[in-house]
């Protein structure tokens, strides 16, 4: 499986880990930068970069996923859900990591460097990578309406609940 890294200078730490871990678990990882440390980069120029990358991917028939990495990885996950295809989930356990591919198919993970132990990050990343989707039907039709609705624009249908008085 290849794997796209994006990340700003909070995520160096890990994702410079990250590349060595995943080429020793046998995964293929792809570096979208930064190259050097500098305070005031920006993340959506590298973590937009990442997430287009893995869209790219899947496309073209490969199995691909990837990894955004920040000081919180609020904004990273903010700017990989930007491209149209994406699915980032923010992640904060081993849990939290599980769920966003078993339940929501997330085809990119946030993690914030400043908020976790470099250990427990790679245990997110693991788990998350090692994680299939689920296919359960309720989750299939979630997954359906927000891809619709990325590419339309328009709202799904009300369930009777939220309308019956």
């Amino acid at each position: 499986m290849r794997v796209h890294l994006g990340c700003d200078h909070a995520g160096l730490d890990l994702r410079d880990h990250l590349v060595g871990w995943l080429t020793d678990h046998g995964y293929e990882p792809v570096d979208h930068g930064p190259q050097t440390y500098d305070a005031l980069d920006d993340y959506p120029v590298f973590c937009l970069r990442a997430a287009e990358a893995v869209v790219r991917d899947r496309e073209d028939g490969l199995d691909s996923l990837g990894v955004v990495i920040g000081g919180s990885g609020n904004g990273e996950q903010m700017a990989a859900n930007k491209v149209a295809g994406v699915r980032a989930a923010l992640v904060w356990s081993e849990e939290t990591a599980r769920l966003a591919r078993e339940h929501n198919d997330a085809n990119v993970v946030s993690v914030g460097g400043r908020m976790h132990s470099l250990e427990d990050m790679t245990r997110f990343v693991e788990v998350f990578l090692a994680e299939p989707f689920s296919g359960d039907e309720r989750h299939v039709r979630r997954i359906g309406q927000l891809a619709s609705y990325e590419q339309t624009r328009e709202l799904p249908l009300l369930p009777s609940s939220a309308t019956d008085a």
